[in-house]
């Protein structure tokens, strides 16, 4: 029987998941684009209101690798809108739109 891994997470990623909610996204939006459960969301923005929330290590974060954090998100975002625009043209038309498509993505 092998050990189940469990997921660490630095403090800047912690930080910047709950910047996202602060900026007026849902937990459940969030945590879908980072591919994380709800329930551990909600959890780090409890702890963080306690003051104690901590990361997995104490090394410094690069300013590039915080940027490529940040543009992953973004990116998962982004990809999500273009999906739901996806289903909206198709919906609206009741029909795929091969036009459409070319144009959106």
């Amino acid at each position: 029987m092998s050990k189940i891994k469990r997921a660490r997470y630095t403090l800047e990623y912690k930080l910047e998941a709950m910047r996202l909610v602060a900026n007026g996204q849902s937990v459940a939006a969030v945590a879908r684009i980072l591919g994380i459960a709800d329930q551990t969301l909600h959890n780090w923005i409890k702890v963080y209101e306690t003051g104690s929330l901590v990361g997995a290590s104490s090394r410094p974060i690069s300013a590039e690798q915080m940027e490529i954090s940040r543009l992953r998100a973004e990116l998962a975002r982004v990809k999500m809108e273009h999906d739901i625009l996806k289903k909206a043209a198709v919906s609206s038309t009741g029909h795929c739109n091969t036009i459409i498509f070319a144009k959106i993505g």
